[in-house]
């Protein structure tokens, strides 16, 4: 990467910068894996940040020297799964993909999670990010269909990943 990025914890003050990055790079980064039918009912559904995530202490954004959001993502405990986390809304702004941006917060994630006694990471990959997740070690478990609101689904790829 040719620019330095600073990684940390989100803060509620940072909603509208993820809001805002969520929503440059799900409509353009997920065009060429799904129907325009599943855009435009799951895109406005994905692409709104998670407030109780933001204040999770689990969740991170990668800034670069002005402050200027690049990426985010984190994790939380697998609900009843002690030993396993769930990687959540990792994304990367459009703009700075391929520059090792979303390495740095899944390395940082991974770190923190391990620190915190985590074994294992599961993950539910959209059909865009899988060579991501597959680099970064992640192997396929299945399809999945995750649960957006009533009648509304998103096709992904559930993964999993030891320690």
């Amino acid at each position: 990467m040719n620019q330095t990025i600073t990684l940390r914890p989100t803060d509620r003050g940072d909603i509208a910068a993820i809001d805002a990055l969520l929503a440059r790079s799900y409509p353009a980064l997920l065009k060429g894996d799904y129907p325009p039918s599943t855009l435009v009912t799951a895109v406005p559904l994905i692409s709104r940040a998670q407030p109780r995530l933001i204040m999770s202490g689990t969740y991170y954004i990668a800034e670069d020297a002005a402050g200027r959001a690049l990426g985010a993502g984190g994790w939380t405990r697998t609900r009843g799964r002690a030993a396993t986390a769930d990687i959540r809304h990792v994304a990367t702004s459009v703009d700075h993909l391929r520059r090792g941006v979303g390495r740095a917060i899944l390395s940082h994630v991974f770190a923190q999670a391990r620190a915190a006694g985590v074994l294992q990471f599961e993950c539910m990959a959209t059909l865009t990010a899988l060579p991501f997740y597959r680099a970064m070690g992640f192997v396929e478990v299945g399809a999945a269909k995750v649960p957006l609101a009533p009648g509304v689904t998103f096709p992904a790829i559930r993964m999993v990943r030891s320690g």
